[in-house]
């Protein structure tokens, strides 16, 4: 099972680029390529921080798919 994530859709909605959600939850813009690649699982603070940031639940933005992470 993999960790999947809706971040860039959400990010796009809101007109945000990776450097400015990077620097709304005090991580680094190579952080957020990794969220989005799903490279990279979130702890869950970093996880809240972005859902606070998108106003909506940690279970909106991440989610679980059969599919491996390539």
């Amino acid at each position: 099972m993999a960790l999947k994530t809706k971040m860039r859709e959400y990010r796009a909605k809101q007109n945000l680029t990776q450097d400015e959600l990077a620097a709304l939850t005090g991580v680094r813009r190579e952080t957020i390529i990794n969220l989005e690649k799903g490279r990279y699982n979130p702890s869950l603070k970093l996880a809240m921080d972005i859902a606070r940031v998108f106003s909506c639940t940690v279970e909106e933005l991440f989610f679980f798919s059969e599919e491996e992470n390539n």
